[in-house]
């Protein structure tokens, strides 16, 4: 369930909702999309932010990109198949392809430049997960 915040920016925005079973179809007839990960909102103060945030993106650039919302339940195979490590996200696709990924809440000059520089990207797959610095190793003592 998303939080009472994103259900009125979902709402008020006519924001588009997709699952497993429509997020290819619908990003494939668009030129651009940003799909919104918002993850649980009660764990992740940011997401609530990000909601605020996404229509005035979309208005900054004019319709760019259209904005798709991730269902909460498939949120997590979702951010599988494009590799992102931290919600909120906004996983960028052109014609269905992937492009890029912004992570958490970026000041409003950091959102400008790096959506403009993701959407002036080829499609490509998305990059191999990266663990911060230390979360492979085994701890201390334990056998290697």
């Amino acid at each position: 369930m998303f939080s009472p915040l994103l259900q009125s920016v979902i709402a008020r925005e006519g924001l588009t909702v997709v699952d497993q079973d429509t997020v290819d179809d619908l990003a494939a007839n668009l030129d651009h999309a940003a799909l919104f990960f918002a993850g649980d909102a009660a764990r992740h103060a940011e997401s609530d932010d990000v909601a605020i945030i996404l229509p005035e993106l979309v208005r900054a650039f004019r319709g760019a990109f259209t904005p798709l919302v991730v269902a909460r339940e498939c949120e997590r195979p979702l951010q599988r198949r494009y590799r992102f490590n931290a919600f909120p996200a906004l996983v960028f696709l052109r014609r269905g392809g992937y492009l890029g990924v912004i992570q958490r809440v970026l000041d409003w000059q950091d959102y400008g430049d790096e959506i403009a520089a993701i959407l002036r990207r080829e499609q490509s797959d998305p990059p191999r997960f990266e663990f911060p610095e230390g979360c492979g190793a085994p701890a201390p003592g334990l056998a290697q």
